[in-house]
């Protein structure tokens, strides 16, 4: 038995001596140490030795256990050891290369137009505001003076969500108005920019979705010439000194009178022609509308609990796209909603 012993010793440790890996060491350690194992069939047979012998081989069988175990755990770390050492050799970084350049995004054009115009009504005293896309009837027509079979309120023009036409995607952003002068008391002075939603065809100047800029001022005296001059402030900080605007008569049933703001085609400069073709800017017209306006009709004021006889104001409303096109001389509205990045980066 002693011999048996002797040459499971020497048998397991030039196997752990050259084992490959974790896989082959547990592979070796049920081979000798295992409840089947080698070393244990061996002191299975402890039984059949005399009682002097017994003590002895137990001796010399625990000395082998311990001897293996021992060489195992040594084999272990030592293959650790190895492991890591080719993983950190294969994960190295050299931290002498030059890193890659990482590319900053900025913000759309878009936004960009609108912080601007925001900042020029800020500076001139405008409260900015926000308000909900899903809008009651009321606020986006009845209370704006808009009457049950406007042409506005049709199904074919507006998303509505019940069955009474009585909740919808709001068309435009003057419920905006409605709201703050019911928990303003003039003087007031507004601008509620955010998305629109209407029933229109996807071209170079319209989408079913876009944004509005509503602009609101009430109080003592105002006349259609604080309109004017507000707004031409604007447009000429916007497009520049020498841009070409008009403004000509026009019907809203929320402002009386009314009036809408144009500003000669960037494309075509007033021609309505570009190599001898319609302009697919401003569809042969030669100017592009940039928003309406008007008096505050005096039953929107009445509606909102404020006094007609005493205060007066103005409203206009304008798209931010249509804006940001003539802004950055962008030719199709497609290709802002289109996130081409090639189309972003100029900007």
């Amino acid at each position: 038995m002693k011999q048996q012993l002797e040459t499971i010793r020497q048998e397991a440790l030039a196997a752990l001596s050259g084992a490959a890996d974790q896989q082959e060491l547990e592979n070796l350690r049920v081979k000798y140490l295992g409840k089947k194992g080698e070393l244990t069939a061996v002191l299975k047979q402890m039984g059949k030795l005399s009682a002097e012998e017994r003590p002895i081989m137990g001796q010399v069988a625990n000395a082998v256990r311990a001897e293996i175990e021992e060489t195992l755990e040594k084999a272990k770390t030592a293959l650790a050891a190895k492991a890591m050492e080719e993983r950190l050799k294969a994960e190295a970084i050299d931290v002498t290369i030059p890193g890659e350049e990482v590319a900053l995004g900025h913000q759309h054009p878009m936004n960009m137009v609108l912080q601007e115009i925001k900042d020029m009504f800020v500076g001139m005293g405008y409260q900015v505001v926000d308000g909900p896309e899903v809008e009651l009837a009321s606020y986006n027509f009845t209370r704006l003076n808009i009457e049950d079979g406007h042409p506005s309120r049709d199904r074919s023009d507006t998303f509505y969500f019940t069955d009474d036409d009585s909740v919808l995607l709001r068309t435009q952003t003057s419920p905006m108005q409605i709201r703050y002068m019911e928990n303003h008391k003039p003087p007031l002075c507004m601008l509620a920019p955010g998305r629109v939603f209407r029933k229109d065809e996807a071209d170079a100047t319209h989408s079913p979705m876009f944004h509005q800029i509503e602009g609101l001022v009430v109080d003592e005296n105002i006349t259609m010439g604080d309109l004017k001059g507000a707004l031409t402030t604007v447009m000429r900080k916007i497009y520049g000194e020498d841009s070409v605007m008009r403004f000509r008569p026009h019907h809203f049933p929320f402002t009386e009178p009314s009036c809408e703001m144009d500003m000669q085609c960037h494309k075509c400069h007033g021609t309505g022609e570009v190599d001898g073709q319609v302009c697919s800017t401003c569809h042969g017209e030669g100017w592009i509308e940039l928003l309406g306006a008007g008096m505050v009709h005096p039953y929107v004021l009445e509606n909102c609990g404020i006094d007609p006889e005493k205060y007066s104001g103005f409203a206009f409303g304008m798209g931010l796209e249509r804006m940001a096109m003539g802004r950055l001389r962008i030719n199709d509205l497609r290709l802002i909603f289109d996130n081409d990045v090639r189309f972003l980066s100029q900007f």
